[in-house]
């Protein structure tokens, strides 16, 4: 069996938090107390608060100040970026309706980029869910190209389409390496913000190494956090450097419940969507490793609060009320290390626990599962 070892003994790269609240798509979504690897439950709650203006993004500049530099990105990589229209069936009639109307329905727009000659573009997957049709323009074309889904991983929220349009008008852009990125550095987000196609936006790197919820309810890790303005629409769309190359896929806000962009905004590194495109090219669908458990830190503690029956960790003899206090041999002091940890693994890797259970200390070899999708 591979093992995780060498997926801990690296550094720890994950110092912060997991935040209170983040609109998906523009819907309020809880980061709050329990985080779950296992059944993909995280309890949160919500809250609203007064609209508060979007701030005036950072200007990005060159390293001689040329100020012009985001005009430069822009017109090169923005006729690779790609105007999603999704439309969503409606659904049935209530048996509670006397007219018998359908609900819901739809379109719901979102933004995504060309990454390859052939047609395939990136996006997240919460714009593309359950969509019975899907419509695409790219660039400033107002020609509108129907598209595809070849898979989509709700565990990074990330989909790849195919669209049907002539090779003159793909233009992908270069994928860069987020691994690199330093609080600080210049990016520049491209989008359709509230429907508002070809939108740019600038700002900076203002942290590395966030946790958000996916849709599925699982933790996407190395989350890269900008305050380049990210609205509803903006979702899928591209932040890229100051070379031109993509770092991030914009996926979400933090809003306080007010809706618009307050300068907190969160995009799923390139690194992670490098892995997950090559699954879904190749099987539609990806595989994440599963440990089945849920807990919480409380006093840089790891506590397990329930092992899910069954799971790779029960099986290994795991229990709920078990401390966490090490993993591969090293101390281990927030469950968002472990969370980093499982996420960097493969299925079928081993991962070895220390815990503390009725005052006596344990070791316990997981082999990690395939998620649950």
């Amino acid at each position: 069996m591979r093992r995780a070892r060498s997926l801990i003994r690296a550094p720890r790269r994950f110092f912060g938090t997991s935040f209170g609240s983040a609109v998906l798509g523009g819907a309020v979504v809880g980061l709050f107390g329990w985080a779950a690897i296992a059944a993909g439950w995280i309890e949160a709650e919500s809250g609203s608060t007064a609209p508060v203006a979007a701030p005036l993004a950072t200007p990005v500049a060159d390293r001689d100040g040329d100020s012009n530099l985001v005009n430069e990105i822009y017109r090169r990589d923005g006729r690779g970026v790609a105007f999603i229209q999704a439309e969503q069936p409606a659904r049935p009639p209530s048996p509670f309706d006397p007219f018998g109307r359908p609900e819901g329905g739809g379109t719901a727009t979102g933004s995504g980029f060309v990454i390859d000659t052939e047609g395939h573009v990136l996006t997240n997957s919460h714009v593309v869910e359950g969509a019975e049709s899907i419509e695409v323009k790219l660039g400033s074309s107002d020609a509108s190209h129907s598209a595809a889904v070849v898979g989509a991983d709700p565990a990074t929220d990330l989909a790849l389409l195919k669209v049907d349009a002539p090779a003159e008008r793909l233009h992908p852009l270069a994928l860069g390496d987020s691994s690199k990125l330093q609080v600080g550095d210049p990016v520049v987000a491209i989008g359709n913000p509230f429907g508002l196609d070809r939108t740019v936006t600038s700002g900076i790197v203002s942290a590395l190494q966030r946790q958000i919820q996916a849709p599925n309810g699982f933790a996407i890790s190395d989350v890269i956090q900008t305050d380049a303005a990210i609205n509803p629409g903006n979702s899928g769309g591209p932040l890229i450097d100051s070379s031109g190359s993509v770092v991030g896929i914009n996926s979400q806000i933090r809003t306080g419940g007010g809706g618009g962009n307050v300068g907190i905004g969160f995009a799923v590194p390139i690194d992670t969507a490098r892995e997950v495109i090559d699954q879904l090219k190749s099987d539609g669908e990806v595989e994440h490793a599963y440990l089945g458990v849920s807990g919480a830190t409380i006093n840089q503690t790891v506590i397990v609060r329930d092992a899910v029956a069954g799971g790779p960790a029960a099986k290994a003899g795991i229990e709920a009320g078990d401390v966490i206090v090490g993993m591969e041999g090293e101390r281990a002091s927030s469950m968002d290390e472990v969370i980093d940890a499982v996420n960097a693994a493969r299925p079928g890797d081993e991962l070895e626990l220390t815990v503390l259970r009725g005052g006596d200390e344990r070791s316990f070899t997981v082999t990690l599962g395939d998620r649950p999708r």
